[in-house]
């Protein structure tokens, strides 16, 4: 690190002191935050912000290799936050499993973290492209929230594997499980964003939907996902199939149609545009007070067999945060946006 000092990407080392037992680091303060905790926070990035973090990324990969410094565990948990501001200075730190190379060098060694290290690392001969490749691994996850590689024994990775014409992003099922996991308000005014959605938005999802509607009838029975998911390469037992099924069927009528399954698939990042979660709020405001009143949403929710008083009153509970009987236009955007992260959170090494 003091090879490295001076670049406004990389954590300062302030001095290294020895007593019996170890070696004490000060390093400069980085009050922000892991850049992983962030991107849990928030599920994923638009390309613009993405854009500007990979920047600062690839500068200190560029940096490294420039002095003759082979980083080796790039990952968003070795990046901090200078502040807690969302412009905060983005700083590469531990590099504690970095080394000094010449330019052609290979290296032996296993090193890194499983979802972040290059094919050649694994098969014991790398250069300092494989620093590159695990950038490349950290821009896939700020746009997508997820690892681009994390399943060993995946159909289509697999010796003597199957590898389907129509893949089938295992974000999508992560989606799908959150999905189940809402409250049902929550499903309803999804439901309301997926209708106003343009073409171009969904342009993937709509042929993921028709590849399972195998009988073209504009709806997905529970036999056809049974059957579709597999076939796409997705590996998912029976019962979480049918509670995919009962949780994307959210007007109960033992199918999934289009708007469902858009509803239930649909990245969370069409909630970042303030129309669409206005149009949802409206719908259930009839009355255009501001706010949702308990019987505006038992009458909305009663259209999907769901306005039961049970419902409506945990509804109230957990989305109703300044206590006052019924839910305002913040309070509504809160619930929309406070969304489960799609990354999948394993900070190990791999060695």
């Amino acid at each position: 690190m003091h090879h490295l000092t001076g670049h406004r990407s990389i954590v300062e080392l302030r001095g290294a002191y020895e007593d019996r037992h170890s070696v004490n680091l000060v390093m400069e303060l980085c009050e922000g935050g892991e850049l992983f905790d962030r991107i849990i926070a928030r599920g994923h990035y638009s390309e613009r912000a993405a854009a500007t973090l990979c920047r600062e990324v690839v500068s200190v990969v560029h940096s490294c290799h420039s002095m003759g410094v082979m980083h080796r565990d790039l990952k968003p948990e070795n990046f901090l936050f200078l502040n807690k501001r969302e412009d905060s200075p983005l700083k590469a730190t531990d590099f504690g499993l970095s080394v000094f190379f010449k330019p052609g060098e290979q290296f032996r060694d296993l090193v890194g973290s499983a979802y972040y290290v290059a094919p050649e690392v694994l098969k014991r001969r790398y250069g300092a492209e494989a620093d590159i490749w695990s950038a490349g691994v950290i821009l896939y996850i700020l746009l997508s929230g997820v690892p681009p590689f994390w399943h060993a024994d995946h159909p289509w990775i697999r010796e003597d594997g199957e590898a389907p014409d129509k893949p089938l992003d295992i974000t999508v099922i992560s989606r799908m499980k959150q999905f189940r996991a809402m409250n049902k308000l929550k499903k309803v005014a999804l439901k309301i964003v997926a209708e106003s959605l343009s073409e171009e938005e969904i342009v993937g999802l709509r042929e993921m939907f028709k590849s399972l509607d195998t009988d073209n009838s504009g709806t997905i029975t529970l036999d056809e996902l049974r059957a579709g998911l597999p076939k796409l390469g997705t590996k998912i037992t029976e019962s979480e199939i049918r509670q995919l099924m009962e949780a994307a069927d959210v007007d109960g009528n033992g199918t999934i149609d289009y708007v469902e399954f858009i509803s239930a698939t649909m990245h969370m990042n069409r909630l970042e545009k303030e129309d669409h979660i206005f149009k949802a709020f409206e719908y259930f405001d009839k009355d255009h007070s501001g706010y949702i009143t308990v019987d505006e949403l038992e009458e909305a929710l009663k259209k999907y067999d769901m306005g039961d008083e049970a419902t409506i009153k945990d509804i109230i509970a957990e989305v109703d945060t300044d206590h006052d009987g019924k839910i305002n236009y913040q309070e509504f955007v809160a619930m929309m946006k406070n969304n489960s992260p799609e990354i999948v959170p394993n900070r190990r090494r791999l060695f």
